[in-house]
């Protein structure tokens, strides 16, 4: 992780000096993780994909405004959570519920498959800042004061919402937990 830091803190700045090629280089490192958690976050590919290509082109555009390169990571991600919360508060009226999937009611043990749809069942319950906190955290890797600048909130808070998540998840999934999996 450090040796990757350091490359992408060189990346940076010869992006900052005008070098296209580099910046598609620290794209193509970052793309896939960030359109990840913006796909958690709207749950539509096609518009992971497009804030995906918005959060890039706004971070090249704002690159000289990082003001600590080794804080790429979650100056990124932040961009990327602007974009998703933006779209979000457009197509989603306020106080509007998520429709609860029912869990699958096969006997005996689940298949994986059928434990991972739970989950992405289970997550879509969610908040939006309950799920963000989650996917930041145990899908992303990133520390509770990474998660706090990418969320704009305090660190208590984030860890309010994902302990309130992961609680909320462990009620969700006990019934698949009971049954077990093949």
């Amino acid at each position: 992780m450090i040796f990757r830091e350091v490359e992408d803190r060189d990346l940076i700045r010869r992006a900052r000096r005008g070098m296209v090629e580099a910046y598609n280089l620290l794209v193509s490192r970052w793309e896939k993780r960030v359109y990840n958690y913006l796909f958690r976050l709207v749950a539509n590919r096609e518009d992971a994909l497009d804030l995906t290509q918005d959060t890039f082109l706004k971070a090249y555009r704002n690159l000289a405004r990082l003001e600590d390169e080794s804080r790429f990571a979650p100056w990124l991600f932040r961009i990327a959570h602007n974009e998703a919360y933006s779209l979000l508060r457009k197509t989603k009226p306020d106080g509007e519920l998520e429709d609860e999937a029912p869990m699958p009611g096969a006997r005996g043990r689940m298949l994986p498959i059928e434990v991972s749809i739970a989950v992405e069942s289970a997550m879509a319950r969610l908040s939006e800042d309950q799920r963000e906190a989650v996917v930041l955290k145990i899908y992303q890797g990133f520390k509770f004061e990474e998660m706090a600048e990418i969320t704009g909130c305090p660190v208590s808070t984030v860890k309010s919402r994902l302990y309130t998540a992961l609680n909320l998840l462990k009620t969700a999934l006990a019934p698949i937990d009971a049954r077990g999996v093949e």
